[in-house]
């Protein structure tokens, strides 16, 4: 399977979503912002950082870069597409994702690492987790706090298009359980078709038992297969 990963000035987590996808056995590319055609590619994934300094908002410099056009365009044909964190943050700018990612509650950055549940394991990015199943992942945002409207909700919720929610070790979903403040607890969704996922865990960083765990395996094995 042929994957490409963006990189934009001040993304710092590139490499560890090309470390993963390769540890996987992906074919993966490197393509640099300005861009203007993508290798063929089955997986297109926007990585995490601080792409541009997170100036004028997260992910709003970068949602106009020329290679952006070309993501639009893969996405559009079918193309699997993966937003994480910063990466999430863009996808809501290019309007590929709808809703946005607003200051965390606490108005302070957070990095340590959450458990999320599985809500819908009935995608390409999610089918080899049970649904239910409790991931421990690593976040690390300024901006993590998922909003949108009422009726963008109702839709995500009857369309099954929310992937993941913030919970506790035990899966409790609650406002104690929810590290930044996201409507419902919500740490991922789905587009309509979905083929493009918005989460703002970081998978990459668990994909390994001795540096962290490897809860964020069988994200990366859905894909493949």
């Amino acid at each position: 399977m042929k994957s490409s990963v963006i990189v934009f000035p001040g993304s710092n987590c590139d490499r560890d979503v090309a470390v993963a996808l390769e540890k996987m056995q992906f074919k993966n590319k490197m393509v640099w912002h300005k861009e203007t055609r993508l290798p063929k590619s089955d997986l297109i994934v926007i990585p995490g950082g601080f792409s541009y300094g997170d100036y004028l908002r997260s992910g709003a410099i970068a949602g106009k870069s020329l290679i952006i056009d070309e993501v639009i365009k893969a996405a559009s044909s079918g193309c699997l597409i993966l937003g994480i964190c910063n990466g999430f943050q863009i996808l809501t700018e290019t309007g590929l994702l709808k809703g946005t990612l607003l200051r965390n509650k606490n108005l302070k950055f957070i990095n340590k690492d959450v458990h999320i549940k599985v809500i819908n394991n009935n995608t390409k990015f999610s089918k080899k987790y049970k649904k239910g199943q409790i991931l421990n992942i690593n976040i690390a945002h300024n901006e993590g706090n998922f909003f949108t409207d009422s009726k963008h909700l109702e839709e995500l919720k009857k369309e099954n298009l929310i992937a993941f929610k913030y919970c506790d070790e035990k899966g409790d979903i609650n406002e104690n359980s929810n590290p930044n403040g996201s409507l419902e607890n919500i740490a991922g969704i789905l587009n309509s078709n979905k083929n493009i996922l918005g989460m703002m865990p970081h998978p990459e960083r668990m994909i390994d038992e001795i540096i962290s765990n490897k809860d964020g395996v069988n994200l990366f094995s859905s894909l493949l297969s």
